[in-house]
């Protein structure tokens, strides 16, 4: 009875694997690249790279892409500057980091890329997680960073726990199991209405998922890599706050007033208070994407940091 509950078992796991391999293909085909690929260390990072002016990298939140900001950022920007926008490590087209990848080293790979395209002082924007691995780009790398903005950044310690879905996806079994589970089976409705409910109370702009793509971030190796990351998160973020007194650069701190997914009195405005001359801008009624709610508070603060930095 054992040896037959297991080859079904076996069996099972290798039909769910098969489906999400499928779909994970139909997708891709989908989707193809928008940019470029550069290598720093061996990783393959995706680029999309547009404009020119002052290098700007601007890296994109959980369970994302760049196409999140290639969407409508990147056209409001590139008239003034060379965008640099990659898809972080297991997302996209971007090869994965063991492990996920800490802050740190996600900070320095795409320092790496950046600098392979020639940008070795860029000014850097980050929303939501991306924000995160910006602010350890500012603290890890100063001399490698001219201004920084985030954008309803993670940047503090929260109070409770790991969420149980993000305890089971980033452990060893869970990923062999319940994350193949999800990419073969969970309705594509179903992923596109978590997206929706990230704009909250916004509306998702028409056409955002037809560019953007939601069951990329369904894939095996992103919600693997997602579900890692996430899990770090709050020990990575809680040695980080010490050093934001020491980040020396203009910091521009954007962040909406109606954010429930990052709250607004746990991150940013105790990032402002921290991190000398920083300057906070609150956006009345916004949820967790300004990027898309209020792209021109989003790009004036842009060019403040490039004015301040000397950019521009």
């Amino acid at each position: 009875m054992a040896r037959g509950t297991g080859l079904m078992a076996l069996v099972a796991s290798l039909g769910l694997s098969a489906c999400a391999a499928s779909r994970e293909a139909a997708t891709r085909a989908a989707y193809p690249p928008e940019g470029r690929f550069v290598s720093v260390g061996g990783q393959r990072v995706h680029v999309v790279v547009r404009g020119q002016g002052p290098d700007l990298v601007l890296i994109h939140g959980a369970s994302g892409s760049g196409r999140d900001m290639t969407f409508d950022l990147v056209g409001r920007l590139e008239d003034r500057y060379r965008v640099i926008v990659p898809d972080r490590p297991g997302f996209g087209w971007s090869d994965p980091l063991p492990g996920g990848g800490t802050l740190a080293e996600q900070a320095a790979l795409l320092a790496g890329a950046a600098a392979e395209l020639g940008a070795d002082r860029p000014l850097v924007a980050g929303h939501s997680y991306g924000g995160a691995v910006a602010l350890a780009w500012a603290a890890d790398r100063p001399d490698g960073i001219a201004g920084l903005v985030t954008l309803a950044a993670a940047s503090h310690p929260w109070e409770g726990d790991l969420p149980f879905f993000y305890r089971v996806t980033s452990s060893a079994v869970g990923r062999a199991t319940v994350v193949p589970a999800i990419t073969a089976l969970v309705p594509e409705g179903t992923v596109n209405g978590m997206v929706e409910n990230v704009f909250a109370p916004q509306q998702e702009p028409p056409g955002y998922a037809a560019h953007f793509g939601p069951l990329m971030s369904a894939s095996r190796r992103t919600l693997a890599a997602n579900a890692q990351q996430r899990a770090t998160l709050k020990p990575e973020l809680a040695a980080l706050v010490p050093r934001y007194p020491g980040i020396d650069v203009p910091v521009e701190v954007v962040h909406g007033g109606a954010d429930r997914t990052v709250g607004l009195d746990i991150h940013s405005r105790p990032l402002a208070r921290a991190v000398p001359g920083a300057r906070l801008t609150v956006l009345p009624g916004v949820g967790h994407m300004p990027h898309h709610a209020d792209p021109q508070a989003v790009v004036a603060a842009i060019d403040r940091a490039a004015a301040r930095a000397g950019l521009r």
